[in-house]
């Protein structure tokens, strides 16, 4: 873990941490007290890692590992633990999200969904954005007969200021094509409670 502090910041990461210093001073912080000499650093090392999802193709990462299948059911991979920062506070967020598809000839490597939740996750976000365009994604990366997301998640902006209120729990939702069906909606969502 040391050597990953021992490499150069970038020049992007360089201008990070001189205005995180900048706002330890406004807050009436000792910018090179012992304890946070190197916060600015590691600041913007964390901001960086927790916004890479803007340098990364959702689509080209599902089209990495597509295959021609012929398989229609129903294909679920849930309980997709994410982080992510909302836009508003850039508190974080965190939770799960669960994502069903009904192939149409083509599936993706179960892995490449978890990557494509990563991917929007770490950007700076909203629940609702994130949970439509993890289904926008998957529907334009292999053209399923329909995609269905489900997105539970607690919010540290209401949980560590405001309203404070500690394990409250938002869950958004967003589907197309054969999940407009109520009974295969609730076949998703009876077999992610399971």
């Amino acid at each position: 873990m040391e050597e990953l502090y021992k490499h150069e910041l970038t020049p992007t990461q360089q201008q990070i941490a001189e205005h995180i210093r900048a706002i330890l001073t406004l807050l009436g912080e000792d910018a090179q007290r012992e304890g946070l000499v190197k916060t600015p650093k590691r600041v913007a090392r964390a901001m960086t890692f927790m916004t890479q999802g803007y340098e990364q193709d959702p689509v080209a990462i599902l089209n990495s590992a597509k295959f021609n299948e012929d398989y229609r059911q129903m294909v679920i991979v849930r309980d997709i633990n994410f982080y992510s920062l909302c836009e508003h506070h850039m508190l974080p967020f965190y939770g799960k999200v669960h994502v069903a598809y009904i192939p149409n000839g083509q599936v993706t490597g179960l892995s490449k969904i978890a990557r494509v939740v990563d991917c929007f996750s770490h950007r700076l976000q909203i629940q609702e954005r994130m949970t439509k365009q993890i289904r926008d994604c998957i529907q334009e990366a292999l053209q399923p007969l329909g995609v269905m997301v489900v997105v539970e998640a607690q919010h540290m902006c209401m949980q560590m200021r405001g309203v404070q209120k500690q394990g409250s729990i938002t869950t958004t939702s967003d589907f197309c094509g054969a999940f407009n069906q109520a009974k295969t909606r609730e076949e998703f969502l009876q077999l992610i409670r399971a």
